[in-house]
């Protein structure tokens, strides 16, 4: 374990928030553990984080001892569909394109409407919040819906608002959905939690002409894109079919792989797809445990980092997953990396770690906000207990916090300084009026009753 010292800043006489906890993972620099140190916020941000003995001195409106906890940045689940919680469970143990025409787009043709998404992302971001999660990133229908859910939580969000040639819930056709995609990001843009993007769905489902356009708006409007790509080597089979190019090629041409491109899934990559995420720039976001449900494929994650690209993290929907724990996430990352690699030393805890934070940010355009614990940046902070039985003996901290946690060790939760989780319980949210609607919806769905708002 390292011990450190960020620079020391001129700290306010008074301030809102000194956290105290055992450790603290700040992230940058990679691998640092401090011990014995103090954490000082101050209207929402990270002001300083000096030896306990030198924060006694200070004066804060409020000081939050936790002397069994690691203290680290909030997680970013940085690629889901909230408000598909309220299929969890749905249609299990499917190949992919069986489960999506089969199943989950039947459904969502007959139950999606702004109440579902409202029900399903506020169940989302509930379980998000006690899991650890400051940051999602979001696909779904009505995102003007979900973005109003994320604003009344207060928790961080990219809202990227879903286009696909053909007619889906919300919006006639993609030019409707762009048209109300882009009001929402002038209606939020002064919202310092929200950020909008655009979301086609996948290289199947959207064809150039709409691409072109997305492109072209996305240069002007310095917007990013996210989008599902390479998830399975049947899509890019078929595509090569079709068109003679891979997904990725087709992309290039069509002038969309930047840096600004969220590319979610990439469990399929030859030699050439690499040259192309690299010579581009290209954000991934990688899904593990939905790629691992439905037999997707595997993203050869550390051959991608040693080829110096970012990889951040995501947990998909609730429906291929089945939960949004994003410390269950890394472990499962981290796991799969090894093997896919052959390497036990491949995606190790502290990478893991960073993959799940700093990188999600970076990914999400956010890492000047969010994603590591540094002055200056927003307190988007998560507390996770060490104390339990599975936690013991504890040599190492960053181990310890991958290869044994879940949601359930997280015990406190900030955004922007504002505590949404203390001691296990939301602060700010009453978890029972949502789970009373989203079982009797549930109830519904199940009995294939017309759903009623």
């Amino acid at each position: 374990m390292m011990q450190g010292e960020l620079n020391m800043t001129t700290l306010p006489r008074e301030l809102d928030l000194l956290i105290v906890p055992r450790w603290i993972v700040p992230v940058v620099p990679h691998g640092q553990v401090l011990e014995d140190h103090a954490l000082a916020v101050h209207q929402g941000r990270i002001v300083g984080m000096v030896p306990v003995a030198s924060a006694n001195a200070l004066n804060p409106r409020e000081r939050r001892d936790l002397p069994d906890h690691v203290l680290i940045p909030g997680l970013i689940n940085a690629h889901g569909h909230a408000a598909m919680t309220l299929f969890r469970g749905l249609a299990d143990d499917l190949p992919l394109m069986t489960w999506l025409t089969d199943h989950i787009w039947p459904a969502e043709g007959r139950w999606v409407n702004a109440d579902f998404v409202r029900l399903g992302t506020d169940l989302a971001i509930a379980e998000m919040l006690r899991g650890g999660t400051t940051c999602f990133s979001d696909m779904y229908f009505f995102p003007d819906v979900a973005a109003a859910a994320a604003m009344d939580a207060g928790i961080r969000a990219q809202l990227c608002f879903p286009v696909i040639d053909n007619p889906i819930p919300g919006a006639r056709n993609a030019e409707e959905a762009i048209a109300k995609g882009l009001r929402l990001r002038d209606d939020t843009r002064h919202n310092g939690l929200i950020s909008v993007a655009f979301g086609p769905h996948a290289p199947y489902t959207v064809g150039d002409e709409n691409l072109a356009r997305i492109r072209t708006l996305a240069d002007e409007l310095d917007m990013p894109i996210h989008m599902h790509l390479h998830e399975t080597a049947g899509e890019v089979d078929d595509a090569v079919a079709q068109t003679g190019l891979r997904p990725l090629r087709r992309l290039q041409q069509l002038g969309l792989l930047s840096p600004r491109l969220q590319a979610v899934h990439v469990t399929e990559i030859n030699d050439d797809d690499l040259d192309l995420l690299v010579e581009h720039g290209v954000q991934l976001i990688h899904c593990p445990e939905s790629n691992l449900k439905l037999a997707s494929g595997m993203m050869p994650v550390q051959r991608l980092l040693d080829a110096g690209l970012n990889v951040a993290l995501g947990t998909d929907g609730a429906a291929s997953n089945n939960d949004l724990d994003m410390l269950g996430e890394m472990r499962t990352a981290a796991m799969l990396a090894k093997i896919v690699a052959g390497a036990p030393t491949a995606l190790d805890a502290h990478s893991a770690l960073h993959m799940a934070t700093l990188a999600g940010a970076r990914a999400l355009g956010l890492e000047e906000e969010t994603g590591s614990i540094e002055v200056g940046k927003a307190a988007d902070l998560t507390a996770v207990n060490l104390s339990g039985l599975a936690q013991q003996p504890l040599y190492h901290p960053v181990s310890q916090l991958l290869y044994t946690c879940s949601a359930s060790q997280v015990s406190d939760v900030w955004v922007a300084g504002r505590c949404k989780l203390r001691d296990g319980q939301l602060t700010e949210i009453d978890p029972q009026p949502i789970l009373q609607q989203a079982r009797s919806l549930a109830e519904l769905i199940a009995k294939g009753d017309t759903h009623e708002s």
